[in-house]
């Protein structure tokens, strides 16, 4: 036993004297080392040929290498550039889809508005003819509106729509009584009581209600996607810090210094070193799955409740069923205002309209079937990249706490996890020991490869997570119809009590899942009803006249009978 014990002390001894030997390392050639360094690109004009004396590295172990202080200078930057080129291959799905979805969405629903405008021009022109061209100004500042909301402009839709219907129930009131003469003052009384008058029926509250939820829906997920881009952009350019270097060059570099050039690192130690490194991105992940999560579902609200498509195709249709509305219930409209706003004057002539007067031989509106297929635009159509977008989301959560093993796992940079004992430890060939470190800045306090300041957190990660937040939060109120620049001084465009219980029944056709059954009193084929009139005024407080937008005070006025009789068809001329 004691004679066996001495031999394998002399053989350790004689190994260990081996290895040590100035003139057996100095004997080894550093032929590979040099090859492979100028596959890299590098001079060998300061490459040793042989092992020499390591004692002038500041990053690798100073043992016998092959590189010398330059060596190892250029193959720091080198360790650099390789790990911001995998971050950035690695991150390149991510970039891709959000770059090329916000250009697919915006140039979609930037043309399903011109569609809808073209549509409403085309349909308006061949029922009314000329007088639709004469009132066009009306219709085309609408769309102006809803493009530079869209475009990200310090617009209220709610407002934008309140102030079409106000100059639209003008216009439309002077046509339907063209026996009269109306002032300025006058169509301004006209249109400041519309709410109670309700010219326009339930349409209204109807296309505001099916317009600002798909409006907001669209905006902020196209925004969010061009956050997403940039977000991504700035993540993967985020800087190496020294000690990040450190350890990337002792991984993937000093194995080549050592004579060893094809040897790999440990799968773990290699886990370590990009945990280490990719700490300050690893805190994105609850922010950044959040984000995510939030995208998924305002994609999945725009084909369903809040359907894009289906709301820029209805807008014409809803404001012909306004204008008609309010043709069909003229008279009672019209004795309303004359007793609440006065007698106006008649005109002194009333022309007739010839019969072949262009205008006058219109055909009804067309009227769409819920089955109808909705408008397209830019060669596709919206369930086909919604479900696109959400192929592409579902693999972007936890990126970013995946990402140290993504690269770990590529047979480029790190041994096979199961190759233990043949692989680059950060001194020689065998088992890396250390334990494996947990996700995030301030797991990292253990690390052993790369030395991480968990008290200072990177200033530009802090901000892209708050980025992530404001991106998340307004994604979050799209979900709800709320447009959060608005929310505090409206009713979250169509959020509020009304609004909120809004189930889309024939505004949204063919999303049958998104309407819950009627209830039995209910009779969806009347509009809602407007304030009662007590009295002969439209509303009566203290002898006051009550409005949404001002108080007046109205002389007492008989009612006076209508000298004119008006048909249900279009008076536009």
């Amino acid at each position: 036993m004691e004679t066996r014990l001495m031999v394998l002390l002399c053989t350790a001894a004689v190994l260990s004297g081996t290895r040590r030997s100035p003139g057996a390392a100095a004997g080894r050639s550093c032929s590979d080392t040099r090859q492979v360094y100028s596959e890299l690109g590098y001079s060998t004009g300061t490459a040793p040929l042989t092992l020499i004396s390591g004692e002038h590295l500041r990053l690798c172990p100073q043992d016998y290498t092959c590189c010398s202080s330059q060596m190892e200078e250029t193959l720091a930057l080198q360790s650099e550039r390789d790990f911001l080129k995998a971050i950035e291959d690695n991150s390149q799905f991510l970039l891709t889809t959000f770059t090329q979805r916000h250009r697919k969405f915006d140039e979609f629903f930037r043309e399903l508005i011109d569609l809808s405008e073209k549509s409403m021009n085309q349909m308006f022109t061949k029922t009314y003819g000329r007088l639709f061209t004469q009132n066009a100004r009306v219709f085309q500042e609408l769309f102006v509106e809803f493009r530079r909301y869209y475009s990200g402009g310090s617009v209220s839709l709610t407002e934008v729509l309140s102030d079409f219907w106000s100059r639209l129930v003008e216009r439309v009131f002077s046509l339907v009584n063209p026996q009269y003469q109306f002032s300025e003052d006058y169509l301004e009384c006209v249109s400041k009581h519309a709410e109670q008058l309700q010219p326009f029926g339930d349409v209204p509250r109807k296309l505001r209600v099916q317009v600002s939820r798909a409006f907001i829906a669209a905006r902020s997920l196209s925004q969010a996607l061009a956050t997403g881009r940039d977000i991504v952009n700035k993540a993967t350019k985020l800087p190496a810090d020294s000690e990040c270097v450190r350890g990337l060059m002792r991984q993937w570099f000093c194995p080549l210094c050592r004579g060893l050039p094809f040897l790999r690192p440990c799968h773990p130690m290699c886990l370590n070193v990009m945990k280490g490194c990719l700490a300050n991105q690893a805190d994105l992940d609850t922010e950044w799955n959040n984000f995510i999560d939030a995208l998924y579902q305002v994609s999945e609200k725009l084909e369903g409740p809040f359907n894009m498509e289906l709301a820029a195709d209805s807008i014409s249709v809803k404001v012909s069923e306004a204008i008609m509305h309010m043709q069909e219930n003229s008279v009672s409209i019209s004795s309303k205002v004359f007793q609440g706003c006065g007698n106006p004057r008649p005109s002194p002539v009333r022309s007739k309209r010839s019969p072949n007067e262009p205008g006058t031989n219109r055909r009804p509106f067309r009227t769409y079937t819920p089955e109808e297929k909705p408008t397209t635009a830019a060669g596709t159509n919206l369930d086909r990249l919604v479900t696109e977008l959400k192929e592409r989301l579902r693999p972007m959560r936890g990126f970013w706490v995946s990402l140290p093993h993504t690269i770990c796992n590529d047979e480029r940079k790190a041994a096979d996890v199961t190759n233990e004992d043949r692989c680059w430890n950060g001194q020689t060939r065998g088992r890396y020991l250390p334990d494996v470190t947990a996700d995030g800045l301030v797991s990292q306090i253990n690390n052993p490869e790369v030395e991480v300041d968990i008290a200072r957190p990177d200033v530009r990660t802090r901000q892209l997570i708050m980025e992530l937040r404001v991106a998340t939060n307004k994604l979050r109120h799209a979900q709800s119809g709320q447009d959060i620049d608005f929310v505090d001084s409206e009713e979250g465009s169509g959020s509020g009590s009304d609004d909120h219980s809004e189930r889309y029944n024939d505004d949204w056709p063919g999303h049958r899942p998104y309407v819950p059954p009627r209830s039995p009193a209910s009779n969806p084929a009347k509009p809602a009803k407007g304030r009662e009139r007590t009295g002969s005024k439209w509303s009566r407080k203290n002898g006051r006249v009550q409005s949404g937008a001002a108080m007046l005070t109205f002389s007492l006025l008989p009612l006076l009978l209508l000298p004119l009789v008006v048909t249900a068809s279009p008076m536009w001329r």
